[in-house]
């Protein structure tokens, strides 16, 4: 292992891109080494995890943070035992040790890549839908690294990147986008009514969401038809109601009671203002 440290300067799941770069699989082992010929007694040696912020992962001869239980020094390298994907991110070793010329100061640095697999996609199926319709369903990971490309199933039957109409697998029209997850329906028919499921893959994995089921239907124009019909109905006998009670003035009495009633009560009011100028005068 340590001949396998020094010909590298990072060791982890598989083989680093370049010098400077070492990939692993989540929840594996990692080991990022520190290219420098001989650790000394006067060594001293700092490994930082750059960004934002810098902050150490060894300092003054121990690990810090959450490395002091899922980490170990091998000489100049560290060894993750537990890779996580919150490791990931570029790191920093610097030895300085003493020289004829004074302090000698060395540093190497280590890119981390934490591969990890996708999680259960969130997949989104219409329950219903209307032939002759443009149908979407969606499907995303927000986990996967790399991104995961996704395929979709009917019925737990993989379907084909695309089709054509007429096609046996499903009887009509559509497109699949690997990438982005979507699933097209450009004229959606009564045949791809089935239950939808969606897998979403990368080098590290694979996860399928659970299955949900789109209905499709044919428009019903007989159904439509009749609430037509239904409601010119209503609103004909509505209309002959009221004819007939024109014809047979039921509105005109109402209007001649009103008015009746009306004068009724004029001619009260001048009764009683007469008599009541007649007790004036006595």
């Amino acid at each position: 292992m340590f001949q396998l440290l020094e010909d590298h300067k990072a060791y982890g799941f598989s083989a680093p891109k370049d010098q400077q770069v070492v990939t692993a699989i989540e929840y594996q082992e990692v080991i990022l080494a520190c290219k420098y010929p001989k650790k000394t007694i006067s060594s001293r040696l700092e490994w930082k995890k750059l960004g934002r912020s810098v902050s150490f992962v060894y300092y003054q001869q121990a690990l810090q943070g959450d490395f002091k239980e899922r980490a170990e020094m091998i000489d100049f390298s560290i060894r993750i035992k537990n890779v996580t994907r919150n490791d990931a991110g570029k790191y920093r070793c610097e030895v300085s040790a003493p020289s004829e010329q004074g302090q000698n100061l060395e540093e190497d640095t280590v890119t981390l890549e934490v591969l990890v697999a996708p999680a259960v996609p969130s997949c989104e199926v219409p329950h219903s839908a209307l032939s002759g319709t443009v149908v979407e369903l969606r499907c995303q990971d927000k986990e996967g690294n790399p991104a995961p490309e996704y395929t979709w199933f009917k019925d737990g039957i993989r379907l084909v990147g695309n089709s054509k109409v007429g096609s046996q697998s499903t009887n009509s029209s559509y497109s699949m986008n690997t990438k982005s997850g979507t699933l097209q329906f450009n004229t959606v028919s009564k045949m791809d009514s089935g239950e939808y499921s969606c897998e979403a893959r990368n080098s590290v994995g694979h996860r399928k969401c659970p299955g949900k089921r789109m209905q499709v239907d044919d428009l019903n124009i007989s159904g439509i038809i009749a609430a037509v019909v239904v409601v010119a109905l209503v609103i004909s006998v509505c209309g002959l109601g009221v004819c007939y009670a024109q014809r047979k003035g039921y509105f005109s009495k109402e209007t001649s009671f009103q008015k009746s009633s009306s004068a009724s009560k004029a001619t009260a009011m001048s009764e009683n203002d007469f008599k009541h100028t007649k007790s004036f005068i006595i």
